[in-house]
């Protein structure tokens, strides 16, 4: 059995040849420390940008992660004027980001697996001409996630949709409108389900706890 000092060291020098690999990308921005393990699909096409901030983890690898990862994280800002944003010491594992206006998720977040994050739809709804529907292209609508907000696996977060910081997304929901800072929603379509609110609203205690 290899000596986990050497497991340690081999796993950086992976993650140091996957950043290399991803710095010949045109128009990503990588800060110092950002940890990739496996390598990452991105796609800058037709003038997007991508930033990912200081100590941020992109995560590919299935081994060692607790539920099981269909895909690699991607990343994909395909459109003219288009970006992404992930802030220092975000955490993103086997999630898609799509973004045809911008998408930014802020600092210390955890992005749980197979989660889906897009500002856009494939196509328009063409209710005039459903026929034409399939030749289409949809449009983008930003999407914020906030510092700080927990998104379980299998989540949705849709176009136009802002979490608030703090918040925790429930694994498998569907977030179709804003979620406010420091609550638990969940469902499809995601609502608020708990909230947490400082002790001293009601007795003057600074503390916080748990609300139904």
């Amino acid at each position: 059995m290899l000596n986990p000092n050497v497991i340690k060291s081999l796993r950086n020098i992976y993650s140091s040849y996957f950043r290399a690999r991803l710095l010949l990308v045109r128009g990503l921005t990588i800060s110092q420390g950002v940890i990739v393990k496996g390598m990452p699909i991105v796609d800058t096409s037709d003038g997007g940008t991508i930033y990912i901030g200081r100590g941020a983890t992109l995560n590919s690898r299935n081994k060692g992660y607790h539920v099981n990862m269909h895909s690699p994280v991607k990343l994909i800002a395909d459109r003219k004027g288009a970006t992404i944003r992930i802030g220092a010491e975000t955490r993103i594992n086997g999630t898609c980001v799509h973004a045809y206006t911008s998408v930014t998720i802020g600092e210390k977040c955890l992005i749980g697996g197979n989660c889906q994050i897009i500002d856009c739809n494939g196509h328009g709804t063409s209710f005039g001409d459903s026929a034409d529907r399939i030749s289409t292209a949809g449009e983008g609508n930003p999407v914020v996630i906030e510092d700080c907000v927990w998104i379980g696996a299998n989540a949705l977060i849709l176009p136009g949709v802002r979490i608030g910081r703090g918040s925790v997304i429930a694994a498998g929901s569907v977030v179709t409108a804003d979620i406010p800072e420091m609550v638990v929603a969940g469902g499809n379509p995601a609502r608020v389900i708990k909230r947490h609110r400082p002790l001293s609203q009601q007795s003057g205690v600074s503390s916080v706890r748990e609300t139904v």
